[in-house]
């Protein structure tokens, strides 16, 4: 594994770890009745993190070829 690729799997762990706690924060808003902003934010953030993971996922996939 190069270096590349090593720097592209440790930065999953915390774009991972954001996702989790968004998914969560979306989950904790679904009982409050004034949760719908925060739910948005946490979409936001999820999307967003998922972005970075996938673009991660392609620099790690050219990286290998």
């Amino acid at each position: 594994m190069s270096d590349k690729q090593k720097i592209i799997h440790d930065l999953r762990k915390p774009l991972n770890t954001i996702s989790m706690q968004a998914e969560l924060i979306k989950m904790l808003t679904e009982t409050h009745p004034n949760g719908d902003k925060v739910d948005i934010a946490a979409k936001k953030i999820i999307e967003n993190a998922k972005l970075c993971s996938n673009m991660l996922q392609t620099l790690f996939d050219d990286e290998a070829s």
